[in-house]
This record gives C-alpha cells, sequence and structure tokens, in this order.
C-alpha cells in the first residue's frame, strides 16, 4: 500500500458518496463502476491513480453503515447552525468520509485523514469550504482522539 494509493482511494470514496447521492446508485453497483471503469483508468484524457481497493470498500461500506450516527455528529459540529443538509454534496461526502475515518479507522493518525480530506476538498473548491472541513474533522478528531489531537 502506498500513501498515493491511499490518498487516490480517497478522492474516489468522495467522488463515489458523491454520484451515490446524487445519482441514487446503490453500494454494489459503485462498486462495479469504480473497479472496473475509474480506478487506475484513464478517462477523457484523465489519468485516475491506482487507489487502494481493500480501503476505498471499507470506507465506503462503513460511511453508509454509519451514516445516521456520522451525519448527526456532523451536524452537531458544524457551526453556525448549518445543517449537514445544507452544504454542497460533493463537501458533505468529504466530511462524511473523514468523519468515518477518524471513527473507525484507528491505523490511520488523525492529522493524515484531516490533511487529506482538506486536499481533496481543495481540488473541488477554495480555501473557504476546505477551510470548513479542516475545522469541522479538526473537532471531530478530538471528540474521538483526544489523546493524539496534542
Amino acid at each position: 500500500m502506498s500513501l498515493d494509493q491511499r490518498s487516490a482511494a480517497r478522492l474516489a470514496i468522495v467522488q463515489a458518496l458523491y454520484q451515490m447521492e446524487v445519482a441514487g446508485k446503490g453500494l454494489n453497483e459503485i462498486f462495479a463502476e469504480f473497479e472496473s471503469h475509474w480506478i487506475g483508468r484513464e478517462i477523457e484524457g484523465v489519468q485516475y491513480k491506482p487507489a487502494e481497493i481493500t480501503f476505498f470498500r471499507d470506507v465506503l461500506q462503513g460511511v453508509l453503515t454509519d451514516q445516521v450516527a456520522i451525519d448527526r455528529q456532523i451536524d452537531r459540529v458544524l457551526s453556525g447552525g448549518w445543517p449537514l443538509a445544507r452544504i454542497e454534496a460533493v463537501m458533505r461526502a468529504a466530511l462524511r468520509a473523514g468523519a468515518y475515518e477518524l471513527r473507525a479507522r484507528k491505523d490511520v493518525p488523525p492529522r493524515v485523514v484531516i490533511k487529506e480530506y482538506v486536499d481533496v476538498t481543495a481540488a473541488f473548491f477554495g480555501p473557504t469550504e476546505s477551510g470548513m472541513v479542516n475545522a469541522v474533522l479538526d473537532k471531530i478528531a478530538r471528540e474521538e482522539r483526544p489523546g493524539e489531537m496534542g
């Protein structure tokens, strides 16, 4: 497992969660589509990096399994009374995936999780949005793993 493959998996996870939400696709359909058509392939001149498939599957499945609890936690830490439902779908996907990793993937340091999803968000949006993702995931990390956050 390379760090590049894990970063590629995180980008694919956010894209997959987005597609599931906006296109109403199911988990098995998304696994098949991403694993056969996206990950590690070139599409319309864009090379998609190889991703760590087991990590991709684990995080995607975990977000869906724990989505109610994850969404409640994100809603609680969002500042200014902005419910998660009012946040743009790609950002919502990044927050859900990041929150899942902070809650369930103790093998990944919390600061790595935060930085990775801030980077994914920055690929789609500007500094305001990536800063918000940073702030929300930082608060969740402090709840979930206070000993690791110093």
